[in-house]
């Protein structure tokens, strides 16, 4: 099953009803961004931000007009093509986005300290995120 799939898969499979209707569902994708993306917007009323690291949501190009979620794109600084990649995509998307680039990451973000800076970047986003979605 391919990441679209699962992504999209997942999401229709969570609570449409009751209590869990208010669970809000959030993204973060590793080289998935198209999957997460897609599922996005699919199904905008339970996504409730996306962050994708490294990903390329250039894949996802019929579907970028339709996500509503906040999205940060992460990127490795020594990752050009997929800097390029992911402006692209941010550019085709109505929704809030961001483009944040780790200095001195590569696309795998192998380098000390990259993976604590993501986290550190995806915990603000979502965060962020979920609190302006909670009091919408």
């Amino acid at each position: 099953m391919s990441g679209c799939a699962r992504s999209a898969s997942a999401t229709a499979r969570s609570p449409k009803r009751g209590r869990s209707d208010q669970v809000k569902v959030r993204f973060f994708s590793i080289f998935t961004a198209a999957a997460a993306l897609v599922a996005a917007a699919k199904r905008p009323e339970r996504i409730s931000a996306v962050v994708s690291r490294g990903g390329r949501p250039d894949l996802a190009h019929d579907h970028l007009g339709k996500v509503t979620a906040p999205t940060l794109l992460i990127v490795g600084e020594f990752d050009r093509d997929v800097i390029e990649l992911n402006r692209t995509a941010a550019r085709m998307m109505r929704a809030p986005n961001e483009i944040r680039i780790v200095p001195g990451a590569t696309h795998l973000f192998e380098e000390e300290g990259a993976l604590e800076e993501v986290a550190a970047l995806a915990r603000e986003w979502f965060e962020k995120h979920l609190v302006r979605r909670q009091a919408a």
